[in-house]
């Protein structure tokens, strides 16, 4: 079963050092359709414990089927508590960088202070956009976003924009419960659906050890090659409530 933590007062109200974007806009959310789909509320920064977490060793599964390297430059999409970005951040050294991106205030003081105390000279926090996470162009190996594409309001977009973003061949890594929006989750076949609308390749599928969900690797469009935005189409809604209900 899924535990969302309080935030209680782990993140007290602070500003964010991360004022400025470092990548330009993208395209406007509001070029694309809507998911044909319900969206989940964004609730808590982290999905579960992070000794629960290291215990199955959710991270360096991901690392390992995304083959993350020392030197690589990868985002940390929706960075919630930052629990993924001080993992990749050791993983691609100092020589490698990591974007600690999400959309919510109080989210990103916290992420601030973490790296912060940890003093990872490279780490950048970011604050994005719901459809556009802002980070430089051609700049990622690789983006992971963890326990929250379902809350994604607008994921042709951020599709669309985070493709820009990703070197040639760059991957994204999705981790996410095989259950519908509404626990939680997002179902395989809605996500195959909007990534293959998006022009996203898939590269593979793995189960995550430990009961942390699914880890689903997609390679990235060319930018030449995504779609225009007026062409894309929304996923039926059959393929949400087609979806497994979850435990």
């Amino acid at each position: 079963m899924i535990r969302f933590l309080s935030l209680a007062a782990v993140l007290i109200a602070s500003p964010a050092l991360a004022q400025e974007p470092p990548g330009p806009p993208g395209a406007p959310a509001s070029a694309f359709p809507d998911p044909d789909r319900p969206v989940a509320e964004i609730i808590a920064p982290l999905w579960a414990s992070e000794a629960e977490r290291d215990a199955i060793d959710e991270v360096g599964q991901v690392i390992r089927l995304m083959d993350i390297r020392p030197g690589q430059t990868v985002a940390d999409i929706g960075a919630g508590s930052g629990y993924y970005t001080v993992r990749l951040a050791e993983r691609v050294g100092p020589e490698g960088h990591v974007f600690a991106e999400d959309v919510t205030p109080l989210y990103l003081a916290g992420l601030e202070r973490r790296v912060r105390k940890a003093k990872l000279a490279q780490v950048t926090v970011v604050r994005g956009e719901p459809h556009d996470p802002r980070l430089p162009a051609a700049s990622l190996d690789a983006a992971v976003l963890v326990h929250m594409y379902h809350e994604i309001a607008q994921p042709f977009g951020l599709l669309h924009n985070l493709a820009a973003m990703m070197k040639p061949g760059g991957r994204v890594g999705i981790v996410d419960a095989d259950t519908i929006p509404s626990r939680h989750g997002t179902p395989l076949p809605l996500l195959r659906c909007e990534l293959a609308v998006m022009g996203y390749h898939e590269i593979g599928v793995t189960v995550l050890h430990g009961g942390s969900g699914y880890l689903a690797v997609f390679e990235a469009p060319a930018i030449a090659a995504r779609p225009e935005p007026a062409t894309v189409r929304s996923c039926p809604d059959t393929v949400t409530r087609a979806a497994p209900k979850g435990r």
